[in-house]
């Protein structure tokens, strides 16, 4: 692959959702336009290194993908009217005017492909596939099914959007405000699918990127740059949170020098022009305070105890009031965490949790019980939800004599 062709690669990712969305505007035929855009990037692959890359690959590609749609309409001798929508799309906008002419299309498909009519698994994946042009085969994997059932997943999708008439447009207004917070969710999910020990660290990449296009397409919601300013102070641990031998290293053993502070500095620059009562502007601030301490010693755990006290009440939920418990034990002593905890599982919503098990492991550990908490590390190991987690947590069974060193910030599922 030459040097133009690889520099021409980030052109041609961005260019990807641009196209589809496009076309399934104008031919409402979801597989038509993803075989489309499909069929322009092999024919970039094949071209490319022989012709040269074209000054403008995203408009090539579109041209491309565009004139591969009129062919099969074409061949088919069906949908005249799209047939004759799409010529006119030829003849009148040959090239792209201008990064910003698709954006619109773009959005709407974001929109669309995390629909709330649509089950929750099928939103990630039906983005993933579609929105980000990971391979089924990959979101397969990720989702522990086997490509068929995959395959078979995102046609009901595509066949649910078509049949219950799911518009395809951003809403407006009101209908926005109550529709941005299921389409942040799904960003949230697919960041956490990539984050996660055991996740695709591309997926945590694609929702970043994601972000950061809906930021753009709609300035002016607090939560978007919030979610982004999360998203980069969590991924900026992602080179440091694996030893030399690849097992997972928790915050207070990672080497801080290796995080990507560009990343950190990005996300702090979002949260001075963002509201912190939102959700994700809370949470965005409770990473901060890790991101930002220069050593685990230096975390502002009172001032994360105090997010989490308006998280709870803003959006109460079991890990969050683990969480909390957590952030209490460390600003207010273990055995006010260890009083948190327990009302956190009073309910049995936390019942066979490892992250709980382990939470009231590194507690008790810190009240100078060590057996006991040995014990509890290696019964959270036991239910861990991968062997990563798993060796982590044996380390931590090991390491339990260490009493002054401050835990991970307990995510969703990563202690790291």
């Amino acid at each position: 692959m030459t040097a133009a062709l690889i520099a021409a690669a980030p052109a041609a990712a961005e260019a990807y959702p641009r196209i589809v969305a496009t076309l399934i505007r104008v031919t409402g035929d979801w597989n038509l336009a993803e075989d489309s855009a499909q069929d322009a990037l092999a024919a970039a692959l094949e071209r490319w290194p022989r012709d040269g890359v074209p000054d403008n690959p995203g408009g090539w590609l579109m041209t491309v993908a565009r004139n591969r749609a009129v062919d099969v309409l074409r061949r088919s001798q069906v949908e005249q009217r799209k047939l004759r929508d799409l010529a006119v799309l030829a003849l009148t906008a040959p090239e792209p005017a201008a990064p910003g002419a698709f954006v619109d299309d773009r959005l709407r498909l974001i929109f669309t492909c995390c629909h709330p009519a649509l089950p929750l698994e099928a939103r990630v994946a039906l983005t993933l596939r579609t929105i980000c042009a990971v391979p089924t085969a990959d979101i397969a994997r990720a989702f522990l099914v086997t490509e068929s059932a995959m395959s078979r997943r995102l046609s009901r999708a595509k066949t649910k959007i078509a049949t219950a008439g799911i518009p395809y447009r951003v809403p407006a207004g009101r209908a926005l405000t109550e529709r941005l917070p299921g389409v942040l969710a799904v960003l949230y999910l697919l960041f956490t699918q990539g984050y996660n020990a055991d996740g695709e660290p591309a997926f945590a990449d694609e929702a970043i990127r994601l972000v950061r296009l809906v930021e753009r397409l709609l300035p002016g919601q607090p939560e978007v740059p919030a979610l982004l300013a999360l998203f980069l102070f969590q991924h900026s641990r992602r080179d440091a949170r694996r030893d030399a031998a690849g097992d997972l290293l928790t915050l207070d053993r990672q080497d801080r020098s290796r995080w990507d502070h560009a990343a950190i500095a990005e996300g702090t620059a979002i949260l001075s022009r963002v509201a912190a009562d939102g959700v994700y502007g809370l949470q965005a601030h409770i990473a901060a305070c890790h991101a930002t301490a220069a050593s685990a010693q230096d975390t502002d755990w009172l001032r994360i105890a105090g997010c989490y006290d308006r998280l709870a009440a803003a959006q109460p939920s079991p890990v969050i009031a683990l969480n909390r418990a957590v952030a209490h034990g460390y600003a207010h002593g273990p055995r006010a965490g260890l009083a948190l905890l327990a009302a956190a599982r009073a309910d049995g919503a936390l019942d066979g949790y490892p992250h709980a098990v382990a939470v009231e492991a590194d507690l008790t550990a810190r009240l100078g019980w060590q057996d006991r908490a040995a014990e509890l590390f290696r019964q959270a190991a036991a239910a861990a939800f991968s062997d990563e987690e798993r060796r982590a947590l044996l380390a931590r069974a090991e390491l339990s004599t260490c009493t002054d060193a401050p835990p991970p910030h307990p995510g969703a599922r990563s202690a790291t």
